[in-house]
């Protein structure tokens, strides 16, 4: 699996003139199944993404996870975005090719599970649309910006 994560103040995404997913202080995960991903992978990331120390503690050094945002328990937001076109390959002519990613089934169930585990996980899950036309909407706050790849 491959992710783009950005720590973000802010963050929403709108399908068709309405927002249908919105946090707070926490992160953005774009996500993109890959065609050898399974459940495997899904729960690697998830780990990764919940204690990845990116947020600023009191000092001002990335000390914190999303998970315990303020130091005292409290937790920022996860906003969940499909995207496909990470796993674009523009080795070959101007058009990338997007073979890299999983087909359209494979790449939304495993969207699916991950969105499911990290509602379990995690107090504040908001989500794209899988294979919407959507436009995310972000405060980039750093910026910090991380590709994570699983395998």
């Amino acid at each position: 699996m491959i992710a783009v994560i950005q720590r973000v103040s802010q963050a929403h995404v709108v399908v068709a003139g309405a927002t249908i997913g919105a946090i707070g202080p926490g992160l953005l995960v774009l996500l993109c199944a890959e065609p050898e991903d399974s459940e495997v992978q899904v729960a690697k990331l998830l780990d990764k993404l919940l204690k990845l120390r990116i947020f600023s503690d009191d000092a001002g050094k990335m000390n914190r996870s999303v998970s315990d945002l303020d130091g005292q328990g409290k937790s920022g937001g996860l906003l969940v975005v499909s995207q496909f076109t990470l796993a674009a390959d523009t080795r070959g002519g101007n058009r990338p090719s997007f073979t890299g990613a999983a087909p359209a089934a494979l790449g939304r169930s495993l969207y699916e599970a991950f969105v499911a585990l990290a509602r379990q996980r995690h107090p504040i899950v908001a989500t794209g649309e899988f294979g919407a036309d959507m436009q995310v909407h972000l405060v980039n706050d750093g910026p910090v910006t991380i590709p994570i790849t699983v395998r």
